[in-house]
């Protein structure tokens, strides 16, 4: 039964409030996130010239990211307005989705190449390649772009970014299967591996060998990253669809309405926070990036910066 239509906003100023924060948050998010990606951009472009997996993984995760910050505007004008469904809010909406499940798919592309890189080296350098990872990255953006599309244009609400009380539930658990679970799911088990194993080879490299170790810490703080942004970024959004799943399925009151009415654009601002976090976890911690932004170096610390994936294999 759905009593939404039977509840009256209790707190209002607390919503006002609510919403207050997110768009205070949106500019920000939308200032330092076109500074990062501005960046992140220059250098991929002007300053790396060698073309790998990684870059090419990193090139799609930037353009996700530019895409969401440019709908940024649009998203504080049609909240603040509680905007119906037009043509600017389905677009929004669209991007929306399309950044959130590219990103989190590229990020954990990420992860599996690093896995693979480190646990099968050989099949890495047989399988893996730059154009076959823009291929993937493609196909990702195709599926991506139609299915936020379908998404959005059969859905049956008034109001832009409100949820849609009409889809059925088993679609509604398939969604969240694809766009969280199954990356999550694929993300952590790589991310522990391919940790695991490179703290296997800290363990058994000795005291001599310390010129080895900066490489593998540096590959070790990567995964972390990736697996940390991914966490902070999406669990949040991925814990507020699940419960307000299950409060639509055993008939949700009205305060639970509104306590999911309030947590809905925080979560929303939590995972457009992925925008800035990405540019800070995954790409000014690579090596290309340290090359490109910082002094030219000796060749003995060239050496010691040597990429970790291409250097060790445990």
């Amino acid at each position: 039964m759905n009593v939404s239509s039977n509840c009256s906003i209790r707190s209002p100023e607390l919503y006002h409030r609510v919403c207050l924060f997110e768009l205070a948050l949106y500019k920000v998010l939308f200032f330092i996130g076109a500074l990062f990606n501005v960046l992140a951009l220059w250098v991929l472009f002007c300053k790396i010239k060698e073309w790998t997996e990684t870059r090419a993984y990193v090139i799609n995760l930037v353009f996700a990211d530019c895409f969401a910050i440019c709908t940024l505007p649009f998203r504080a004008y049609l909240l603040w307005n509680k905007s119906a469904r037009d043509v600017l809010c389905q677009f929004t909406e669209t991007t929306y989705f399309i950044n959130m499940s590219v990103s989190t798919y590229i990020i954990t592309f990420i992860s599996t190449d690093r896995y693979i890189a480190i646990k099968h080296p050989l099949k890495a350098r047989a399988f893996g390649s730059p154009s076959k990872a823009a291929l993937l990255c493609g196909l990702l953006w195709v599926s991506g772009i139609i299915g936020a599309t379908a998404q959005i244009r059969q859905s049956q609400s008034t109001l832009c970014f409100q949820k849609d009380t009409t889809v059925p539930a088993a679609l509604s658990l398939l969604s969240m299967f694809f766009i969280f679970i199954l990356p999550l799911a694929t993300l952590t088990f790589c991310s522990t591996e391919a940790i695991r194993s490179l703290k296997r080879c800290l363990n058994t490299n000795s005291p001599e060998e310390k010129l080895s170790w900066k490489p593998i810490q540096k590959a070790v703080h990567i995964l972390y990253a990736n697996l940390i942004v991914f966490l902070v970024c999406f669990l949040p959004v991925f814990f507020g669809l699940l419960a307000r799943f299950v409060t639509d399925s055993i008939g949700a009151t009205c305060f639970m309405l509104h306590v999911m009415k309030n947590i809905s654009p925080m979560t929303r601002c939590v995972a457009t926070s992925n925008c800035c976090l990405d540019s800070v976890c995954h790409y000014f911690v690579t090596k290309e990036f340290h090359e490109a932004l910082l002094p030219s170096k000796t060749s003995s610390e060239k050496t010691d910066q040597l990429h970790p994936l291409q250097t060790h294999t445990c």
